[in-house]
C-alpha cells in the first residue's frame, strides 16, 4: 500500500494582520506582523479510482490547516479552484496552482474573511467575493490530483498577483 506524501504549500491564514503599505524605495513593509503566509506541508494518501488512470490519484488534505470546518465530512468540506495562467498570459503555466477553501463550518455559519488576502487586494477588496478562512494553494504538473508538487515560497510573488485581482470562486 502506498504510503503517505507531503508537499511543500503556502498557507495563507485567515487571521493574518492587514498589510499596511508605506513607500519604501526598494519594497513594501508590515507595521503590524501576524500570522503571514507560510510554507506547510500538505499531506496526501492514496484514493481509489473506480478506473485506472495512467497517474495514481492522491486525496489532498489541506483541512488539516483549515479552522473552524466540519468534523468527519473529509473532502466535502473543502473545494479547490485551479490557476493556470494570470491575466494577461498568452500560455498556461507549466506547473500551475490548486487553490483549497473551506466551505462547511462547524456551526453553518460563513468563514472569516481571510485578512492575509484582504490585506493583498486592499483597495479592490470586494466583501461579496472574498476569500474566507484558511487559504492552502499548492503547485501542480499534468494531472491536479496525482502529480502534486513543492511549491517554493519564492512563488508567493505570483500568487500574490493572482489574489491581487481575483476574488473566491462562487
Amino acid at each position: 500500500m502506498d504510503s503517505i506524501h507531503a508537499y511543500d504549500a503556502i498557507l495563507f491564514p485567515s487571521d493574518g494582520k492587514e498589510i499596511a503599505r508605506q513607500y519604501h524605495p526598494l519594497f513594501l513593509t508590515q507595521t503590524d506582523p501576524g500570522r503571514q503566509p507560510s510554507l506547510v506541508r500538505l499531506m496526501t494518501s492514496p484514493m481509489m479510482t473506480p478506473h485506472h488512470s495512467l497517474y495514481p490519484c492522491r486525496i489532498p488534505h489541506p483541512e488539516v490547516y483549515m479552522e473552524y470546518i466540519a468534523e468527519g465530512l473529509g473532502p466535502r468540506v473543502w473545494k479547490y479552484h485551479l490557476v493556470e495562467a494570470l491575466d494577461g498570459m498568452l500560455r498556461k503555466f507549466t506547473n500551475p496552482y490548486i487553490i483549497f477553501y473551506p466551505i462547511v463550518s462547524r456551526d453553518g455559519m460563513p468563514f472569516p474573511v481571510n485578512k492575509s488576502i484582504r490585506g493583498i487586494q486592499a483597495r479592490s477588496f470586494k466583501e461579496e467575493v472574498a476569500w474566507r478562512g484558511n487559504v492552502v494553494i499548492v503547485k501542480y504538473h499534468d494531472s491536479p490530483f496525482s502529480s502534486m508538487m513543492d511549491t517554493p515560497i519564492a512563488d508567493f510573488a505570483i500568487l500574490r498577483n493572482y489574489l491581487m485581482t481575483h476574488g473566491a470562486p462562487r
